[in-house]
């Protein structure tokens, strides 16, 4: 795969919407920083994090997490955790599984017997089409 010249991070993406101020953004983007493996991927100027809350510190308070990749879905996720640090940690980890779980479905076909397998598949002879695979991938 190759790198990405201007990779996102949530430093560079990330907008504080309802319910913070740019006073928060700071410290959200610190606790959200776990992020920029999985954002590294795609470009900064097609990424973008909007980060809100609604009812903040109130009973029934509800932080959204929204991220909108060029060419993607988007992708939106919540929690209702009544203490907004841990409200803040529920959507950041649930959008780095939602970005797994796309980013898997996005590749290439050809490595799909690796990840099913577990293993090289060193036990099976090797074919031009799996030349090739070692050659994009890396992976034998």
């Amino acid at each position: 795969m190759s790198a990405v010249a201007n990779p996102a991070t949530v430093a560079e993406c990330l907008r504080v919407g309802a319910g913070f101020s740019q006073g928060d953004r700071n410290w959200i983007a610190e606790q959200f920083v776990t992020l920029d493996a999985r954002l590294a991927s795609f470009h900064a100027d097609a990424t973008e994090l909007e980060v809100s809350v609604k009812d903040r510190e109130a009973r029934g308070q509800k932080v959204t997490l929204e991220c909108w990749i060029a060419g993607r879905q988007k992708i939106v996720t919540t929690s209702s955790e009544e203490d907004l640090h841990a409200a803040l940690n529920d959507v950041r980890d649930d959008l780095r599984r939602r970005l797994n779980d796309a980013k898997t479905k996005q590749e290439p076909r050809h490595n799909k017997h690796l990840r099913e397998e577990g293993h090289t598949g060193t036990d099976t002879p090797s074919t031009d089409d799996d030349t090739e695979a070692t050659a994009h991938t890396g992976v034998a």
